[in-house]
């Protein structure tokens, strides 16, 4: 059944189910009741058993059950806990809401973008590509580039990675070429973490395209250093050419 079709349970009976159980979070618009509800719907994702699949499984659950209005109100009150899960629980519902809100792909952009834990930014990363896969990759492609052009590493690393395996993916499976031009545009970034996930997904990319990612790379000047790190981040072509890495993966996950 279409979403906006759909008969929505009110925002103070919200069910959702866990691990076989179900639990109710009777969320009011105002008061203490609210605060205390609050409280026990972010203990229910505090400690998830199967981590991230847990998060997406409530995230679906919400998004089924409630309104765009409503689920959007849950995600903002989520997003300000400092708990990493219930921010992430947060930025999966804005995934889902994204395709048909600006203002979810907008807090997205502007303030997830923004947050220290990498868990959330990972997280941030499938919400894009829910976004692009709801829309239609090939419509989403402006936005795939405004993005990837965005002063924020974050903004930039959250399409890098959260389309990989780019090629695998509606649309770029038929247009290999555009993905390894987008990705190739970011080669000589000012952020390790950016490079890392260039490097990563064109390795990917060169599994079954070997021929188009080594022509690419051809191109590349990689006496300047950041190119050559993301020309051999994880090795591009060490699977596939015997060709070894030659610098280390960085360790530091956020570097910029």
């Amino acid at each position: 059944m279409d979403k906006a079709n759909r008969t929505y349970a009110p925002i103070d009976n919200l069910h959702i189910s866990h691990q076989g159980a179900v639990i109710q979070a009777c969320i009011k618009t105002a008061g203490t009741n609210e605060i205390e509800v609050m409280k026990r719907f972010i203990q229910h994702v505090k400690k998830p058993q199967h981590g991230c699949l847990d998060i997406e499984n409530t995230a679906d659950e919400v998004f089924y059950q409630q309104s765009a209005k409503q689920c959007l109100l849950l995600a903002k009150r989520l997003y300000v806990s400092e708990l990493y899960q219930a921010r992430s629980l947060a930025v999966c519902i804005l995934g889902r809401l994204a395709a048909k809100s600006n203002e979810s792909l907008a807090f997205l952009k502007l303030q997830v973008s923004q947050d220290t834990d990498w868990h959330v930014t990972e997280i941030m990363a499938k919400a894009f590509n829910r976004y692009c896969a709801d829309i239609g990759y090939k419509n989403a492609l402006s936005v795939i580039r405004e993005w990837l052009a965005d002063a924020d590493p974050n903004v930039r690393r959250a399409v890098t990675e959260g389309l990989r395996v780019w090629t695998e993916r509606p649309y770029f499976v038929k247009h290999p070429a555009l993905a390894i031009q987008l990705l190739s545009a970011l080669q000589n970034d000012e952020s390790a973490y950016v490079r890392d996930s260039v490097g990563n997904a064109l390795r990917d990319i060169s599994k079954n395209h070997s021929a188009l990612v080594k022509n690419e790379l051809a191109k590349w000047d990689i006496t300047i250093n950041n190119i050559k790190q993301t020309h051999t981040s994880e090795s591009i072509f060490a699977t596939h050419t015997g060709l070894t890495l030659d610098c280390p993966l960085p360790k530091n996950v956020n570097a910029v």
